[in-house]
């Protein structure tokens, strides 16, 4: 026996931390049916014998700037053992900061627009041998660190995006190997980022500051075992003159590589004061990194004489060029996402310019924007010979372990997933944005709801969602309101209790709860979850009488945004079908979380409420034999899905959902509310070949349309680009082409991978973590075979089949140690397993058909 994984606060190394950690650990074993029987965890004098391997809290003694040891020793049912250490490091905890908020006093910050980055230097002299040298630091802006002229860490975008009014993150960095000998010299880069800059499609600025700020500590421990401390104050120089002349998310960076710091003019800097005085802890969310480097996949000059590079793959991220330039040589890179007629097509980003702009010395140089990124596949380029250039891309978003895997026989569906991936990873850049490219690229919560199963399954999005979560808390209404947008800077949107949007507080927390089985989360959450649910309870009986007084119409919802059908205020119109059953949605997971939390009272309450939303749906909508007065598709698959339905009611709203689609020329006409869920109404109430055919469709609107017509992430809307190559850029209401709300890289309709999961591979937690889980793989569409593979908390857990021309279905499951798995086969056989590997056989009725793709009316263009 082994433990693979031993993990703190999700991390397996470099964990530092200002609050008391949580320990998680995997076990594998050769032993057939191997359980956990108990494991020693020691930490110090502290120690903790348990049956758990995940959410197990730390609760001994920690000081400051202290190293700790966690040793594991686990014993399993068999007798054998296994032994893993892993390591955190304690940051300042309450430790008062010595360094001042530091800033350019005399900076006035332009109106809607943001501010020229600021310069921050100061020199250091060591006069005697260091063992340790540690950097920490934080800003109202975004910052980058350079020690005697290197760079110091790899993040992007540090401190990250919170409610800076509530919580701010601070780095550390270790600079020991960067320090010289005699005098050294640091320097801080801030732009203004999210504090300050320009942001919201409004454009509005100086949102959380007036200007930038920045505040930092260079610790040292010198071999004799003294120490020193170098803060920001007064001491340190300011200059508004350095090299990045713009930053920002939206027009991109204009660097000039002629300005060094002998041309710039300094002063000292001011001292100042954070607004609201947040809570200042060592970085708890994921930082954003480089993930992948891409290399262009063609090269064309396009019609205006621009070169057009394309990376093969829409993402997230900035550009990377290694030039040979001459001194004043001005450089342009303009990015989109698709192409129209050989040209980079940019109305679609509105009022963002998305442009880098480098002008060069002599010689060789390399130049990849620090303070921004942008969202797109192409990079237009001019002001250069292309002989003189090498350019790559590099993918940026936050550090997540990826989870989960899904292949199948159809490369179609591979091609899907990968979208689905992508679409997350551009999205998951510090906090879940709605679009990567344009004036936008804001925390909605409503995209994240929809898409947050699959997301957990993805990838291990733990720390990433604790972060926005905490933000959430902060920023919740004193009635229980949920911003649509979180953290909400500057957002325009009233905070108020609105369906899915403020659903998100229960939905995103409970979906890490089943991916990883640590109620922490759910503990967290909670106080947050029943004041939303009392929000909703009353926002539904105002104005209301009888069984009314349970359907959610007040104060807005968004209905079926982005629904194929009608403008936005159609979609706007159908909210209180769409309130009502996500109402009872989480009416149901609540009782759920208030019942593992030991809350039975609560529990019982919740079910009853949810008993009566359920009933006034029905009552109030349909006409008591299934049929919706009002009828469209996401108000069938709602309450299908949420268990809204009872006896021969069911099956008539499944038939009337499947006229619904044969109606729409075999096509779905869902939003974001129904979407990740269609497929499982038809599938899960006996209509599995209905199912197989709208996920393959391959009309518009369709998944597979957009895979077809090439593309490599999830779009906004189902008809972002048009058969005829044209891209969709009309207003929403007034039906003008004023570049709308289109985007190639949204990622809410790829909520359908969490069906190719739990469906096609048929793998799905029961309970917290798959600590139990079920394999049940669905059979259709001409598949021939499938493979879902998920890294559990426990371990690896996977499915596998293949079908052949005969029929023979095989099947081969993977069951972690400590865990329990029921197999369904298609032959209706089930069996009950533990950990281990364990093989299947049976036969199927009829030919499993072909999985060869149909090219017929495919769209010609391909972004």
């Amino acid at each position: 026996m082994r433990i693979p994984r031993l993990s703190v606060n999700g991390q397996e190394a470099g964990c530092i931390t200002d609050e008391h950690p949580v320990f998680a650990f995997s076990l594998a074993s050769d032993v057939p049916g191997e359980d956990l029987a108990e494991a020693h965890i020691r930490v110090g004098d502290w120690q903790l014998t348990t049956t758990e391997q995940v959410g197990i809290a730390y609760d001994g003694p920690l000081e400051p700037y202290t190293d700790y040891l966690v040793e594991v020793e686990a014993t399993g049912t068999s007798g054998a053992t296994a032994t893993a250490t892993a390591s955190f490091r304690t940051g300042r905890l309450d430790t008062p900061w010595i360094g001042r908020w530091i800033t350019d006093a005399s900076y006035v910050t332009p109106k809607r627009a943001s501010p020229t980055p600021m310069v921050f230097r100061t020199r250091v002299a060591v006069s005697r041998p260091v063992a340790r040298a540690w950097i920490e630091a934080t800003a109202l802006g975004v910052y980058d660190l350079a020690l005697n002229g290197r760079k110091v860490g790899e993040d992007y975008f540090a401190p990250g995006f919170t409610s800076y009014h509530h919580q701010l993150q601070y780095q550390t960095y270790d600079v020991t190997h960067l320090l010289d000998d005699a005098d050294n010299e640091l320097v801080a880069t801030v732009a203004g980022g999210w504090a300050v800059g320009s942001y919201t499609f409004a454009r509005k600025n100086k949102i959380y500051a007036e200007r930038q700020a920045f505040l930092a500590e260079l610790h040292l421990e010198f071999a004799d075992g003294t120490s020193d401390v170098i803060p920001t104050g007064d001491a340190w120089e300011v200059s508004v003159d350095g090299p990045v002349r713009m930053a920002e998310w939206y027009d991109g960076e204009t660097v000039d590589a002629r300005i060094t710091a002998e041309r710039m003019v300094w002063h000292p800097a001011d001292v100042t004061a954070a607004p609201a005085a947040p809570a200042i802890r060592a970085q708890y969310g994921p930082p954003v990194r480089v993930q992948r480097t891409f290399v262009p996949i063609s090269r064309a000059t396009a019609p205006s004489g621009e070169v057009v590079y394309d990376f093969g793959q829409n993402f997230a991220g900035v550009v990377h060029a290694r030039l040979r330039g001459r001194e004043g040589q001005t450089v342009v890179f303009r990015h989109a996402e698709v192409l129209v007629e050989g040209e980079l097509f940019v109305k679609s980003l509105r009022t963002a310019k998305a442009t880098a702009t480098y002008t060069c010395v002599d010689g060789e140089q390399t130049y990849s924007p620090r303070h921004t990124y942008m969202g797109f596949r192409y990079v237009g380029v001019t002001g250069i010979d292309p002989d003189d250039l090498e350019l790559t891309a590099l993918a940026l978003h936050s550090e997540l372990r990826r989870t989960g895997t899904f292949t199948s026989s159809d490369d179609r569906l591979n091609r899907l997933q990968s979208a689905i991936e992508w679409g997350g990873r551009s999205n998951f850049v510090d906090i879940p944005t709605d679009c990567p490219q344009r004036d936008e690229r804001e925390g909605w919560t409503g995209d994240y709801a929809a898409f947050a199963t699959t997301a957990s399954y993805n990838f291990d999005m733990s720390r990433f969602v604790d972060k926005w979560l905490r933000d959430m808390a902060a920023e919740q209404a004193p009635g229980g309101g949920i911003p649509m947008v979180v953290p909400r800077a500057g957002n325009g949107f009233p905070v108020m209790a609105t369906s899915l949007w403020g659903d998100v507080c229960i939905m995103a927390p409970w979906a890490e709860y089943l991916a990883r089985g640590d109620l922490g989360v759910l503990r967290r959450t909670y106080p947050m979850m029943t004041k939303f649910m009392k929000a909703a309870d009353w926002w539904s009986k105002l104005l209301s009488v009888g069984e009314r007084r349970r359907i959610w119409r007040f104060p807005f919802h968004f209905g079926d945004w982005t629904s194929p059908d009608g403008s936005a205020k159609e979609w706007i119109q159908k909210g209180r079908w769409i309130g009502t059953a996500y109402r009872a949605n989480s009416l149901a997971i609540v009782a759920q979380v208030a019942e593992l939390l030991g809350e039975a009272k609560d529990a019982a309450r919740y079910r009853a409420v949810r008993d009566e939303v359920t009933a006034a749906y029905r009552h109030v909508f349909t006409d008591g034999a299934g049929r919706l007065e009002n009828e469209f598709q996401t108000a069938y698959v709602l309450p299908l899905h949420f268990g809204m339905t009872e006896g021969a009611e069911t099956e008539a709203m499944v038939g009337n959902l499947v006229r619904l689609i044969g109606e729409a020329g075999g096509h779905l006409r869902t939003g974001f509310p129904g979407t990740p869920y269609i497929l499982f109404a038809l599938s899960d109430h006996g209509r599995v070949d209905e199912a197989f055919d709208l996920l393959l469709q391959t009309g518009p609107p369709s998944w597979l349309y957009m895979v077809d017509a090439g593309g490599t992430t999830i779009w906004e809307r189902w008809d972002a680009l048009r058969p005829d190559g044209t891209v969709n850029t009309l207003d929403l209401n007034t039906g003008k082409d004023t570049g709308g709300m289109v985007s190639f890289n949204h990622y809410a309709a790829g909520a359908v991978g969490d069906w190719l999961y739990k469906r096609i591979a048929g793998i799905e937690p029961t309970s917290g973590g798959y600590r139990t889980f079920r394999v049940a793989p669905l059979l259709g569409g001409g598949l021939t075979s499938a493979e879902g593979v998920v890294e559990t908390p426990y371990g690896r857990a996977s499915s596998s089949w293949t079908l052949s021309a005969a029929g023979t279905f095989r099947l081969r499951v993977e069951v972690p140690v400590s865990t329990r798995c029921t197999v369904v086969t298609p032959d209706g056989r089930r069996v009950e397993v533990t950990s281990g590997t364990h093989e299947f056989v049976c036969e199927t009725a009829g030919d499993p058909g072909s999985a060869a793709v149909d090219e017929a009316g495919l769209p010609a263009p391909r972004p």
